[in-house]
């Protein structure tokens, strides 16, 4: 069964390599989409893919990269897009 959520991420995400880090981490998981900052300090990500493969790479956005400090990510169901990677924007 296919998922696609938008994610947003909220704590000391920008600044520390949490975009380029989630590349790497969707790569790892298969999933597709992109991921970019936002104006409000957080980031945005729209993910797609196999529902458990979204599923991990959710549970990985909490991790981030070492110094990054996640408080809190939000997800919303979104419209599937068929994305065929996963880029930065």
């Amino acid at each position: 069964m296919m998922r696609s959520i938008n994610v947003r991420i909220t704590g000391l995400v920008q600044g520390v390599g949490y975009r380029y880090w989630a590349l790497g981490a969707a790569a790892k998981h298969g999933v597709c989409g992109w991921v970019r900052n936002e104006p409000d300090s957080s980031v945005l990500a729209h993910i797609e893919g196999d529902a458990e493969a979204v599923s991990a790479m959710v549970s990985s956005l909490w991790k981030g990269p070492r110094w990054a400090g996640v408080e809190n990510i939000a997800v919303k169901d979104a419209p599937f897009e068929g994305f065929q990677n996963f880029t930065v924007r």
